[in-house]
């Protein structure tokens, strides 16, 4: 089993949701979150005043996955978060070592 943890641009977060129902996916986890990468914010006018927006906002999605769906999903993330420009995101892929269902006591690939 694998955890897929992306980090994407909020607006996209309809789009990846849609094409991960079409694969099958039975649950995401969401949560909004600020950051950056490589681009280290921007400065932004208001009100004839220049400020640094150090930090951006993002999404942080999740998806616990069979290791047999693993590829499918990166790419359903990857095609539909994709834009060309700076701070796409990014998907990182970790060991899930355990699930468990705390409602029926399913372990491993039967709790997701």
């Amino acid at each position: 089993m694998k955890l897929i943890t992306a980090i994407i641009k909020p607006f996209k977060l309809d789009e990846i949701r849609e094409a991960l129902s079409e694969l099958g996916v039975n649950g995401i986890t969401v949560t909004e979150v600020k950051g950056f990468g490589r681009q280290k914010g921007h400065t932004e006018l208001y009100r004839g005043a220049e400020y640094v927006v150090d930090f951006l906002p993002k999404i942080r999605l999740e998806v616990a996955t069979s290791d047999d769906q693993l590829d499918k999903i990166i790419e359903a993330i990857a095609t539909k978060a994709h834009t060309g420009n700076i701070g796409d995101g990014k998907i990182f892929v970790t060991e899930l070592l355990q699930a468990f269902r705390i409602r029926t006591d399913e372990t491993g690939d039967a709790a997701l």
